[in-house]
């Protein structure tokens, strides 16, 4: 952007000058308003409050598919769209979608994102259930890539290209790895909020401890996702791969091997867990979330899209 673009933007201010001088603000309103109204049809039909007499069709056992998914893709993904193509043109496009295709990476992390989540989870659950664990059946184990592929573009595409690609970036430039840990960690929680009022939160059974614990998780669990996102070359590949093969685990095996460990109590563990790994995490970096030794710790590093402000 040019000086008298960013005269023209501080002198007569709109929503287009607000997205470049703004950016970050910019995506996360987007990110949860643009969501939340997609999805407030669902959360009023009969498969969350029963305020519609309507009902979304069912695919593969669930309404998450159409009555979630077009809001994810809406949410984070779109808005990322939006604010890069805004800010900073076809060259920022260029950089967003380069951090989405870079798939090549030493095998070491396909091997982190693909095997510890699903190891901490198991193990989690076989310390929850007492030792009461049932062998999955040849079924459950064989679901267990396809779901993984599914999870990836829908989860993990609607999810990270916003999320850690697009925030993470701009956040640790401002306010460094923990900062910038700090703040998306609980947004990313809050963004999904209103789904608690629908199957995918077991309305009407949720409760607001249910909900809080939630919020605290994703905190905890983006910290990871935060140092494995640095130490990977920014790979968005691997970093949807390591969310999506959590939700993964949770669907396809805890139910069948853990029958006896509830939904609340599963998510506390969850929480325990993530506690201890982001800690770890914060210790053994001394703070820098895997941020390479050449970018300040503090941020104000990397270039804002137009302005430095948030």
């Amino acid at each position: 952007m040019t000086v008298i673009d960013r005269q023209r933007d501080t002198a007569a201010p709109g929503p287009v000058s607000l997205v470049r001088n703004h950016p970050i603000v910019a995506f996360f309103t987007l990110a949860l308003g643009l969501s939340w109204v997609a999805w407030t049809p669902w959360i009023l039909s009969r498969d969350g409050l029963g305020v519609l007499d309507v009902s979304f069709p069912s695919v593969l056992g669930t309404t998450q598919l159409t009555g979630m998914l077009p809001g994810a893709y809406l949410g984070p993904l779109g808005a990322a769209f939006v604010v890069t193509a805004l800010t900073t043109g076809r060259a920022g496009l260029r950089v967003w979608v380069g951090r989405l295709l870079r798939w090549r990476v030493a095998p070491r992390w396909y091997a982190v994102a693909l095997l510890a989540v699903p190891t901490a989870v198991l193990g989690l659950g076989t310390v929850a259930a007492g030792g009461d664990v049932r062998a999955p059946g040849l079924l459950v184990v064989v679901s267990y890539l396809p779901f993984l592929l599914l999870q990836v573009l829908t989860t993990g595409l609607a999810e990270e290209p916003g999320w850690r690609d697009f925030a993470l970036p701009l956040l640790q430039a401002r306010f460094g790895p923990l900062g910038a840990a700090a703040v998306l960690g609980p947004l990313w929680g809050v963004w999904h909020l209103p789904l608690f009022l629908t199957e995918w939160g077991s309305w009407p059974d949720v409760t607001w401890l249910a909900v809080a614990v939630f919020v605290a998780f994703s905190a905890l669990f983006n910290v990871v996702v935060v140092w494995l996102f640095n130490r990977t070359g920014q790979s968005l590949p691997i970093v949807m791969l390591f969310h999506v093969s959590l939700n993964n685990t949770v669907t396809v095996f805890w139910a069948t091997m853990f029958p006896g460990v509830g939904g609340d109590e599963l998510q506390t563990w969850l929480l325990g867990g993530a506690a201890v790994a982001a800690a770890a995490v914060i210790v053994l970096t001394r703070g820098r979330l895997g941020l390479p030794r050449t970018r300040s710790p503090f941020g104000a590093a990397a270039p804002q899209p137009s302005s430095s402000a948030v």
